[in-house]
């Protein structure tokens, strides 16, 4: 009897269906309205009655810009041919960008990659490396007279040797905007030949020019180096996001923290790539908000199975249950440092045992 009962149902619903027009159909109440504005008319303005008195001036709500054609007009219009397509130096993995006075070079490379290819472009031009500091991608050459370097470089972006004048250069490799590029940056600094003052990097327009042409010349360079794709070290990619100094320090109550000496960027980088490489599970992130949450139960994510193996298998699919191994680290800049800690939960710290043993596991991937 059930069974007859369902089949009516079933017969009386395909029915209905047949007949739903007044719902679905063009005169229904749900019908689609997307073409409804092929059919609009003009309407004159909304005239009020003599009696009625303004207290505000009435504005059309959807005015049309006096720039736009009127269907009035006899003139014939001609449509503007579209701009035209940016030079070759705007293509390909690396390009010049520009705003304002500023000038960079996009490179869609991870910084660990062009990080070596940099410092070979001015060591072979003749610059000296005075300093470098991976952990905040950027190094800065030697006070050098203009002439000791390399003669087709100096023709490129001083025209001529000057004897005169000593100059020295700061790179940033920092992090790009997209995912697995690098913005490179390039600083000047000029003074006397012969001066030990040391000039702090200038802003005007002739450094900016040099410091311009110099960036030219480095995205040449880059283009040709990376050329069908080079290999860089594993090495090299640990060293740039490295900090420069990591300690295990007590944060009080017997709480222990990891102190960084470094900037948000690379702290980030450097703790993921470290919780990786400890096999510690990260099954989300949130990186406004420095937060990595980690499963220390689970060390590997298992192949589940697919769409017909599980709507065809026989056996029950259960839900896992939520690991009670899950924590949140958590990563707090404080001027040139960033403290990692461990939390159960937003409220709650993590065990000291527990703590101690994340951190020390990310300490060691990361010196």
């Amino acid at each position: 009897m059930k069974r007859f009962a369902g089949i009516c149902l079933l017969a009386v619903s395909a029915g209905s269906l047949t007949g739903c027009g007044w719902v679905w159909g063009e005169d229904g109440y749900f019908r689609d309205r997307g073409s409804d504005y092929q059919e609009a008319r003009m309407t004159p303005k909304m005239q009020l009655t003599d009696d009625v008195q303004m207290i505000r001036r009435m504005d059309p709500l959807l005015p049309i810009p006096h720039h736009v054609a009127s269907l009035e007009s006899t003139d014939g219009y001609e449509v503007p041919r579209p701009l035209a397509l940016p030079s070759d130096e705007q293509a390909g993995e690396f390009s010049l960008q520009e705003s304002g006075a500023l000038s960079w070079i996009v490179a869609q490379r991870i910084p660990a990659q062009i990080w070596p290819t940099a410092q070979q472009f001015f060591e072979r031009n003749g610059f000296k490396i005075a300093s470098e500091r991976p952990h905040l991608g950027e190094f800065i050459t030697q006070w050098q007279s203009v002439d000791e370097l390399d003669l087709g470089l100096i023709r490129q972006v001083w025209g001529e040797a000057t004897p005169t004048l000593e100059v020295r250069f700061r790179v940033r490799i920092e992090p790009g905007v997209q995912r697995n590029s690098s913005d490179v940056f390039i600083d000047q600094a000029q003074r006397n030949a012969g001066s030990l003052i040391d000039s702090e990097w200038t802003a005007n327009t002739v450094t900016q020019a040099e410091s311009a042409a110099l960036l030219r010349e480095l995205n040449k360079y880059l283009a040709l180096s990376h050329e069908g794709g080079e290999s860089y070290s594993l090495l090299a990619s640990k060293a740039y996001d490295a900090p420069k100094r990591v300690a295990l320090v007590d944060g009080g109550n017997g709480v222990k923290a990891l102190r960084l000496d470094a900037n948000f960027d690379r702290a980030w980088s450097g703790v993921g790539r470290a919780l990786n490489a400890a096999q510690v599970a990260v099954y989300d992130l949130n990186r406004s908000a420095g937060l990595y949450y980690i499963d220390l139960a689970e060390k590997a994510q298992q192949e589940e199975p697919g769409f017909f193996k599980r709507l065809f298998s026989s056996k029950k699919q259960t839900p896992e249950p939520v690991s009670a191994e899950r924590y949140i680290v958590r990563l707090t800049a404080i001027n040139q440092q960033v403290f990692v800690n461990v939390e159960r939960d937003s409220d709650t710290l993590a065990p000291v045992d527990v703590a101690k043993r994340v951190l020390e596991q990310i300490q060691t991937h990361l010196e």
